[in-house]
């Protein structure tokens, strides 16, 4: 036993002697390849990037490792007490190296015993500092131990165990007790326990082996392991102990701070996505980009208010049944006169791989809401609201498209002629098919083109045809296009673009991005907006959606849309504060949307064919728009000025030809023009005069007119006159023969 004795303790002495001189001669027989880093310079740390809406709260954060820096000053003494006492217990002692922990690990490792590690909290954050890609063979760890000396001499232990405390591996992809206290706790890091601290520094040694979420034994049996630690230690009575008994609680669900929130959202993604691929704001390459996003700890401040997205999605919920079907809704809301991005709805909320389309980008087609743009681009050509034009069905139109494939409209409400306006309110197709094309296919496209410009829109990221059903829903739209649109009529044809982002700091709080507003230009004339609007009021007032006008009486100006076969209804509308496109549909095809499709709609279809625009997209704009107005002025939109001419008759050459009454009276079967009383004011309402009614056959002597030529497609002059004659012209289809009892001379 004496021969054993001396051997085991020269053995020691040895041992001792090499771990002293060891890393000298490593240092000086490796010091062409083995150059020591400069250990008083720390590497700058992975940090979760944040999210904010236009009040400051937090709404998401953007990070590949959840590491979240924060001083040593913050964590409570007892949460690092715990962890030294696992890890480290001799740290303000040592200068690096535990000289008898780290003999006793090489004398097991080079023995063939249990693996020790030995490793001291300075060893542990050389190693993951300045060690990363050294070869782990058995030069390593006398490397190590001297680079944790060298550490030691540089800098003070507390910088130190604070860089280690914000770096270790914790398990469920968080480094750093501030991601850990979160994961776990549901907790800041402030707010931990004692227990708390014992159980994450339960989880250093083998994050993975005691993930509490998917292996709760073995998680709690290296917590119990930690609590006879924390009591042989005096952190713990033995009274404390024997009171938490032999089955501790451990999280059982990964937790989350409340008011910290990592949700990725429709908008937090389109955020993401518009930093990464469409702007240089973080950097010039990808990878700059991608890096600062995810671990430069950079906080994004956003237009988003968070009361009014959480205003539009109750409103999708109260307003749309849930249905077997899939049927769904975007909206997008816009402040009027600054285009920022209030409220998004993508759809019925983001989930990685399952829902991430985000519908309110997503065009469908539009329906009649595509309307207001055509009346804008009339209105600029000079029409006024109380022109008159027919919209009696059917109608056959030319399809520039296709010729010899008319555009046939045989459904919808038939008007016969009648004010602009009232065309509006009731949404007429024929009237607004033959509006499109008096005015010009391609001049509308460029209006909607100007009328909607944003980041989504223009013509080199999509192409608005200029199909002779235009006016009818053919182009497909988004809601952020929709609702960009109609801003520009509610800002007093002032377009603003759309946009996302007020600033971005970096993680000093320098500004790297401040938004600057665009210089305002007029778009549309402000009396063409200010006549726009006063004949988008009387959709809400007397129109398709009358049953949806916002409480308080409060002024407001919209459009309906439903798509053939009801598969898209829209609503779009606005007040001076907010502008608002509302799509209901199945973002899966074009589902109709009838009672045998979707028999949870049925009490509000009721004997219609299908949902309306009028129908929930106009619920939910009224319910989001009320909420989202509560306690704003009641403000009035401004007066149009008054028309400078009198109404005149809106015709479209080659389809509609005229004739003025020689001689004779034009029976009512015949017919098709009247004279309308108005004062070019949306308060008075318009009349029609009813034709003189005859009994006796008369031969009537009509002067057919020199027809006006259309607007040609390379005129995109946006106040180029449209085909105008006089009220009171008789009016007859131009591929159709006159009547025998017409007689016709030739008139100019």
């Amino acid at each position: 036993m004496r021969l054993g004795t001396v051997i085991l303790a020269g053995a020691l002495f040895i041992c001792a002697v090499v771990t002293v001189i060891a890393p000298q001669i490593w240092g000086i027989l490796n010091a062409h390849s083995q150059v020591p880093p400069a250990l008083n310079n720390f590497s700058g740390l992975a940090e979760r990037s944040y999210a904010y809406d236009s009040s400051g709260k937090q709404i998401s954060s953007y990070q590949l490792e959840n590491s979240q820096i924060l001083s040593i000053d913050k964590i409570p003494l007892d949460v690092v007490s715990a962890i030294l006492a696992l890890e480290d217990n001799e740290f303000e002692r040592h200068k690096g190296v535990n000289l008898r922990a780290f003999t006793r690990a090489i004398l097991s490792n080079t023995q063939g015993g249990a693996k020790q590690g030995a490793s001291t909290i300075s060893m542990q954050v050389v190693k993951n500092e300045f060690l990363a890609g050294f070869e782990r063979d058995g030069r390593y760890k006398v490397l190590q131990a001297r680079y944790a000396v060298m550490l030691e001499k540089l800098v003070p232990k507390r910088t130190i165990l604070e860089r280690y405390l914000n770096t270790i591996y914790l398990g469920n992809n968080t480094y750093g007790l501030q991601a850990a206290a979160e994961r776990y706790f549901g907790k800041d890091v402030s707010e931990l326990t004692l227990l708390n601290g014992a159980f994450i520094a339960g989880l250093i040694q083998a994050p993975s082996t005691y993930d509490p979420i998917l292996h709760p034994d073995s998680s709690r049996a290296r917590y119990i392991e930690v609590l006879d630690r924390l009591v042989s230690t005096g952190l713990l009575s033995q009274e404390q102990r024997t009171a938490i008994g032999v089955k501790p609680e451990i999280p059982e669900v990964l937790g989350k701070v409340e008011s910290r929130s990592v949700e990725r959202t429709y908008f937090t993604e389109e955020v993401k996505d518009y930093l990464l691929n469409r702007t240089d704001v973080l950097g010039a390459t990808y990878q700059q980009r991608y890096n600062t996003l995810f671990r430069g700890g950079i906080k994004i401040y956003t237009t988003l208010d968070s009361k009014a997205q959480l205003a539009a999605e109750q409103a999708v919920k109260n307003e749309l049944p849930i249905n077997k079907a899939g049927i769904t809704a975007a909206v997008v809301s816009l402040e009027v006169e600054s285009g920022a991005i209030r409220a998004m709805v993508g759809g019925p909320g983001f989930k990685a791989g399952v829902s991430e389309v985000n519908l309110a980008l997503r065009r469908r087609q539009t329906g009649s809401s595509a309307k207001f743009f055509i009346l804008a681009a009339a209105l600029q050509a000079g029409v006024i609201p109380d022109d008159q034009i027919d919209g009696t069905l059917p109608c056959t139109l030319p399809n520039p498209n296709n010729i010899e494939e008319p555009f046939l409209i045989t459904n919808g409400v038939s008007q016969p002629t009648a004010p602009l306006r009232v065309m509006t309110w009731l949404s007429i197709n024929c009237a607004y098919a033959k509006l499109s094309q008096i005015v010009g296919l391609e001049r509308t496209v460029e209006t909607m083109y100007r009328m909607a410009s944003s980041e989504w829109l223009s013509k080199e990221k999509y192409t608005i045809q200029p199909y002779a059903s235009l006016s009818t829903g053919a182009n497909e739209m988004s809601a952020m296009d929709m609702a960009s649109g109609i801003q520009t009529i509610a800002n007093s044809g002032v377009h603003i673009q759309p946009y996302m982002i007020e600033r971005i700091e970096d993680s000093s709080g320098a500004i790297i991005y401040q938004y600057e507003a665009p210089k305002s230009e007029q778009t549309l004339p402000q009396d063409v907006a200010l006549n726009a609007t006063d004949v988008l009021r009387g959709v809400i007032e007397r129109g398709t959606a009358r049953r949806t006008a916002l409480k308080d009486k409060r002024p407001a100006a919209g459009k309906t849309g439903t798509q053939d076969n009801n598969t898209n209804a829209w609503f779009v509308g606005f007040t001076r504060q907010y502008a608002t496109a509302v799509w209901v549909g199945d973002p899966k095809g074009y589902t109709k949307m009838t009672k045998s499709n979707v028999p949870e709609f049925s009490a509000v279809i009721g004997t219609r064919t299908g949902v309306q625009g009028a129908m929930f997209p106009a619920m939910i704009w009224k319910s989001y728009m009320d909420v989202v107005h509560d306690g704003l002025e009641v403000l009035e939109f401004a007066q149009p000025p008054l028309p400078t001419r009198e109404p005149l008759r809106l015709y479209l050459p080659g389809v509609e030809c005229a004739a003025k009454v020689i001689s004779g009276t034009i029976p009512p079967s015949i017919v098709s023009e009247t004279t309308a009383k108005s004062k070019g004011n949306a308060s008075t309402t318009t009349t029609l005069v009813p034709a003189v009614e005859t009994t006796t056959p008369n031969t009537v002597v009509v002067s057919v007119l020199t027809p006006f030529t259309t607007i040609s497609p390379t005129d995109s002059n946006p106040y180029s006159p449209v085909p105008t004659t006089d009220l009171g012209l008789y009016f007859y289809d131009c591929l159709k023969p006159l009547p025998n009892s017409v007689q016709t001379t030739i008139g100019n």
